[in-house]
């Protein structure tokens, strides 16, 4: 049944702890001062410094999950709707988010919430081919 979970449940989970230890909650309106601030730097070959924030890796570990969660809906089983279901279920509830609390107001809230609308629409077009290719009309 752990299979049905959306994985991308996880950064959505976590955006929100953040949110939630911001002054002020969901209505925070300085939730993207957070994301910016740089936690630390790397030094390049290059001698350039790169600022790595939270919302940098917020995004790669969503990416990671986001490709984690593609393989997931090439299978055909059963599950697998239901995974598609609750992931179309968490992508209203990012939307939501998104339109109605400021603390959400973030590009990089949005460019989770536009993997998980990704998600959801991968998952439904594999599904959708498959079950087209397991299909046979005609003689």
């Amino acid at each position: 049944m752990f299979a049905a979970v959306p994985l991308l449940a996880l950064p959505v989970l976590i955006y929100n702890l953040i949110a939630l230890t911001l002054v002020g909650g969901f209505k925070a309106a300085d939730a993207s001062v957070r994301m910016t601030d740089t936690l630390f730097t790397i030094q390049m070959a290059s001698r350039a410094g790169w600022a790595v924030s939270l919302g940098d890796l917020l995004l790669a570990a969503s990416l990671v999950v986001l490709f984690v969660e593609l393989l997931k809906s090439t299978t055909s089983r059963r599950i697998a709707i239901i995974n598609h279901s609750l992931s179309m279920v968490l992508f209203i509830l990012c939307l939501v988010e998104f339109l109605l609390f400021p603390a959400f107001a973030t590009s990089t809230f949005f460019l989770v919430a536009l993997m998980v609308l990704l998600d959801v629409l991968a998952g439904f077009i594999v599904t959708i081919v498959a079950a087209r290719r397991d299909v046979d009309f005609g003689e």
